[in-house]
């Protein structure tokens, strides 16, 4: 029996669409034998665990994947240990990634060096764009901005890539307490985040 080859897609946010990374994926597809199935998220990029990424896990530790293919590899994941862990994982099972974009598949020891590199340049632009983020956020505080209508403060203290993650873990019945530890927040602030969303649905 053939063997899947996983294409992972992923957006950070509601409001970005996966569409930009669909067209090369499907062409390789097409260029390529053998059966494909498609995972999706739309979630940080911060953890490795995400619903999309963990059934991915589920089909490579079953045994059911010879290869992951991506668009880029900042879409699989933004730290530099979740990746190396997975590149890890991947050599020992034998399954190969492939980063369309970036030009590396894992089955060199040139592709591994150039994975790592990677890795560790994903992790820091996401670092750098939180420097930013921050600072412009004090900027906007000290002008006397707020956000929402929740409790005071708490908007200060959550991204919007973090809201997206609550939400999407909430969605997936993640208990509160691995909420709060995956996205560093405490437990209060997470209920709060909640509470403000349930009121915007409503």
């Amino acid at each position: 029996m053939d063997k899947d080859t996983a294409l992972y897609l992923r957006v950070s946010h509601r409001d970005q669409s996966h569409a930009s990374q669909m067209p090369d994926l499907e062409r390789w597809a097409e260029a390529h034998d053998g059966p494909v199935e498609w995972f999706k998220d739309t979630f940080t990029g911060r953890t490795m665990d995400r619903p999309g990424m963990d059934r991915l896990l589920v089909e490579l530790r079953a045994g059911r994947l010879c290869r992951i293919v991506v668009w880029r590899l900042d879409r699989l994941g933004r730290t530099t240990r979740g990746l190396c862990q997975l590149f890890e994982e991947l050599q020992e099972k034998k399954v190969d990634l492939v980063s369309l974009k970036d030009g590396f598949s894992l089955a060199s020891p040139a592709g591994r060096l150039h994975a790592r590199i990677l890795a560790s340049v994903a992790e820091y632009e996401t670092e750098i764009r939180a420097e930013r983020v921050h600072a412009g956020q004090q900027v906007a505080r000290r002008n006397g901005k707020t956000w929402g209508g929740s409790e005071k403060g708490w908007r200060w203290r959550v991204t919007d890539e973090q809201v997206t993650a609550i939400q999407e873990m909430k969605a997936a019945r993640t208990p509160i307490a691995k909420i709060a530890r995956i996205t560093g927040l405490s437990r209060p602030t997470i209920y709060r985040v909640l509470s403000h969303l349930t009121q915007v649905d409503e």
